[in-house]
């Protein structure tokens, strides 16, 4: 009974060392991110992500980790803190912006589905239908350009929103961006 006891209590002191460890660990990711910016844990490019899953995985191990002091933990923290501002500042460089962010990817063009970019991006048809309903659309000849984003987001115009005449409105169409090489050919 008591080895039970023992594996489901464990050293109460240890337990409580762990639980200060890890307030302190969280206090630090706190201002780190608020020194670092917000864009960490707002826009999560693949790299932001790996930051994120990075930084939980730092501060869990360090705080139950009985050899591993919050210095230790803090400095792991910072150094992994500084290397993603420094990829964020890095990608204004045309090769690491290569790396770092992948490219939008056209998923629908003038209502016509590119399957290969779907595939690409891993999604399906009823991923896709699942977002344009999620903004609203019923019918996809109403999507002008369906992007998915660097970040994992959809981004979505119709020909409403654009000057389509079938619409009945007639503003410029704004310039297209570059994509990631599914687009249609011109």
């Amino acid at each position: 009974m008591n080895s039970v006891l023992d594996a489901l209590v464990g050293d109460p002191e240890r337990a409580l060392l762990a639980a200060v460890k890890m307030l302190a660990l969280f206090l630090t990711a706190v201002v780190a991110f608020r020194l670092t910016g917000r864009r960490a844990l707002t826009e999560l490019a693949p790299f932001d992500f790996v930051t994120a899953v990075a930084v939980g995985a730092l501060i869990g191990r360090t705080a139950t980790a009985t050899d591993a002091s919050w210095l230790v933990g803090a400095a792991a923290l910072f150094t992994l803190l500084v290397a993603h501002v420094a990829v964020v500042y890095l990608r204004f460089l045309p090769g690491v912006r290569q790396v770092a962010d992948p490219s939008p990817r056209l998923l629908v063009h003038d209502g016509v589905i590119l399957p290969s970019a779907l595939r690409r991006c891993g999604m399906t048809r009823p991923d896709l239908d699942i977002v344009l309903r999620q903004h609203g659309i019923t019918e996809l000849a109403a999507v002008r350009l369906a992007v998915f984003e660097p970040n994992g987001a959809v981004s979505l115009i119709t020909r409403a929103e654009h000057g389509d005449p079938a619409c009945g409105w007639n503003s410029p169409a704004p310039d297209i961006p570059p994509f990631g090489g599914d687009g249609p050919s011109t």
